[in-house]
């Protein structure tokens, strides 16, 4: 299975925010569209980073004036892409051994999608069950 078919799906919707507005608009954000993360982008939509809640915590755990404060001084800006014919396999490998959570999905330079752990790990239970179904058909053919 692809990534492609997980954006098929899931759709290739995809929240951002500028680098200059402030924790506070990304909060809000966050939580009434009940994401994990935003794609942060330029102008021209170029990706410049993610912001994630886990970015929002680890500053909030140092700094308790970070509500007025830009999201670039806190995104992560070494961001791993996935295209969309990345193999899912490959990728839950990559998420579970980098630890993040939230993974962008670029189609010659154009952000298409975003897909979260819980996204890859649908997927591949949903591929599971598939294969299962089709060794029990087999079996009960046999």
């Amino acid at each position: 299975m692809q990534i492609s078919n997980i954006l098929a799906k899931k759709g290739g919707t995809v929240f951002t925010l500028k680098p200059d507005q402030t924790i506070r608009e990304a909060i809000a954000l966050l939580v009434g569209k009940r994401i994990g993360a935003l794609m942060v982008v330029d102008d021209t939509g170029k990706v410049l980073g993610l912001l994630s809640e886990r970015d929002i915590i680890r500053e909030a755990a140092r700094n308790e004036d970070l509500f007025g404060q830009p999201v670039s001084g806190i995104m992560t800006t070494d961001v791993i892409v996935a295209r969309p014919g990345d193999d899912l396999k490959a990728v839950e490998k990559t998420m579970t051994e980098r630890r993040f959570r939230h993974l962008p999905i670029m189609d010659h330079g154009e952000l298409v999608g975003i897909v979260s752990i819980g996204d890859v790990v649908k997927a591949a239970l949903d591929e599971y069950e598939g294969e299962i179904e089709t060794l029990q058909t087999r079996v009960e053919k046999g």
